[in-house]
């Protein structure tokens, strides 16, 4: 039994004009965090010079990779995080203990990615100047 349920006009395209949709979105995105959100801000100045050390500092490939990779979590999880706290704030801006809790664990995953990352970045340079 087929499913006549119509889609959202933008589920509808596909091929090329769906991808291009989606980096536009994607960008607006960027953009957004960049203006509104001042952790995402702060952790780009973070981001940014060690992006750079980065190729000095990995001593191969995968190291390399790993590095850079820690970096990226971290901007994803803070984009997530920050989304979570848009949508919990259009929800309400009362107090409410479930949204909350919805803040503080958005909060936690990006405290964890940053010690997660601290760890990378720590073996990487302890290898380097050991």
């Amino acid at each position: 039994m087929a499913d006549d349920t119509p889609l959202a006009p933008q589920k509808s395209k596909n091929g090329l004009q769906r991808i291009s949709k989606a980096l536009g979105y994607s960008l607006q995105g960027l953009r957004a965090a960049v203006r509104h959100e001042a952790a995402f801000r702060q952790e780009l100045l973070l981001v940014t010079p060690l992006a750079i050390a980065a190729p000095f500092v990995a001593r191969g490939a995968w190291e390399l990779v790993a590095l850079w990779g820690v970096l990226v979590a971290l901007l994803v999880v803070e984009l997530l995080n920050s989304a979570l706290e848009a949508l919990a704030d259009a929800i309400s801006i009362e107090h409410h203990p479930l949204l909350g809790r919805a803040k503080d664990l958005g909060s936690a995953a990006v405290l964890l990615t940053l010690l997660f990352g601290a760890l990378v970045w720590g073996v990487a340079l302890g290898r380097l100047l050991g």
